[in-house]
């Protein structure tokens, strides 16, 4: 059996665990620099907010309804989501890590045990030890376990937050109850084509013959209907290091200066080369890419990115800093707005395992002095070491006018308790 464990409304759980006055009033979190709604508690759901509400056209109804407004805190929703699966991993015998606020379960020689009522053991001590609640669904296949585990968090007052598909009466009542949009790898796009033919429910999809399913959806569609049918073809994913690595922001604010803008994408460059360290890994290409402001309709538009590749395996600060802006002295056009930027390292290889090349070879020098100066970042602090080419006065930051304290991972800012 497998189990799909999710943290609900996960961004705003956190909040509230710091903020207690919080519980049963309508709370929501914005996206970077403020921008749109990601997470809402299920008060803020009641009062019609939707996923991806723009800030500031629902302001309005934020001051009306008194709902409390939250910047991304991603130090603080990571640390939590940590917490929380590391108690899954000790209540399993395997964990596959799905998303920050998601993971699947397996549990293989539990046929004696009451799963329902260990699903109860796992949400009650994630919430005694973090104070996030969950929901927990069970089912013989991961499909059927993303089934379960929408089932549970609809019908809480029922389910008490778990629920098990273990027959195959109940399998069926739940995949004709389930729309085929809402189900786990069907996309929009897909699903209103299958509406078109009538096929409403989860349940119409699996009735769906096997040949059209793969004709239309590939060998990946046909799975997933095995897998509705109750038919294991979907196994834990292992971690793996990450293909590849992207650093993209949207700027506080617009710029037309070429330094300014060189600032952001030497950082960015910087930024990806700390995470290829951290993975042991070298990029062997990198793109750069600039948007304008799309939002701006009465500006001229313009985005471009550019793909190089280097002339060796390398995750050397100094190096990627000179391939991006390179890269963007190629597309950089005057008479624009930029309002994003990003670069993304690709074609990454093990650093164990690096190609050597018979015309050109990194600088020896840039090992040595990479390791001291993420030795010294994560001593000291993050970006207290920074490259010339980076601002030195200044602190680039995104817009987080409602940012909440890092109450789990600073001293100076934990919780005050007042006697």
């Amino acid at each position: 059996m497998y189990a799909l464990v999710d943290c609900n409304n996960f961004f705003a759980s956190c909040e509230r665990v710091f903020r207690p006055d919080l519980n049963g009033k309508p709370v929501v979190v914005l996206s970077n620099n403020d921008g749109c709604v990601i997470a809402r508690s299920n008060e803020a759901k009641a009062l019609g907010i939707p996923m991806g509400a723009p800030a500031f056209k629902y302001k309005s109804l934020f001051d009306k309804q008194n709902v409390t407004v939250f910047s991304t805190n991603f130090v603080l929703y990571g640390d939590m989501s940590m917490r929380v699966m590391t108690i899954l991993a000790e209540m399993a015998p395997e964990i596959e890590i799905y998303s920050i606020d998601e993971a699947f379960l397996r549990f293989r020689g539990f046929d004696l045990f009451d799963l329902e009522k260990y699903g109860k053991e796992i949400e009650q001590k994630v919430y005694k030890s973090t104070g996030i609640p969950v929901s927990v669904g069970f089912a013989p296949t991961k499909a059927l376990a993303k089934v379960a585990n929408r089932i549970a968090k609809k019908f809480p007052e029922h389910t008490k937050g778990v629920y098990v598909i273990d027959t195959d009466e109940k399998r069926i009542k739940a995949l004709k109850w389930l729309k085929v949009a809402d189900v786990w790898g069907i996309g929009r796009r897909f699903s209103k084509r299958l509406q078109t033919k009538k096929i409403i429910t989860a349940f119409d999809f699996i009735n769906l013959s096997d040949a059209y399913v793969r004709s239309e959806m590939s060998v990946v569609g046909l799975r997933l209907k095995k897998e509705l049918e109750g038919e294991e073809t979907l196994d834990l994913e292992k971690s793996t290091a990450k293909k590849s690595i992207a650093t993209t922001r949207s700027f506080e604010t617009m710029y037309t200066d070429f330094e300014d803008v060189k600032e952001r994408v030497a950082t960015f460059a910087v930024n990806c080369a700390e995470k290829l360290r951290k993975q042991h890994t070298h990029c062997n290409s990198i793109m750069v890419f600039v948007h304008s402001n799309g939002f701006r309709k009465d500006l001229p538009q313009y985005r471009r990115n550019i793909l190089i590749k280097t002339e060796y395996p390398t995750h050397s600060g100094n190096d990627l800093i000179r391939y991006a802006v390179l890269g963007l002295k190629t597309i950089f056009k005057q008479g624009y707005s930029y309002k994003k930027a990003g670069v993304v390292v690709m074609d990454l290889t093990p650093e164990n395992e690096k190609q050597l090349s018979l015309f050109s070879s990194e600088n020896p020098k840039h090992q040595p002095l990479m390791q001291r100066i993420d030795a010294i970042n994560q001593s000291i602090g993050q970006n207290k070491v920074k490259f010339a080419c980076q601002d030195l006065g200044r602190t680039w930051k995104m817009r987080q006018e409602k940012l909440s304290p890092r109450y789990t991972t600073q001293l100076c800012e934990l919780i005050e308790i007042v006697v």
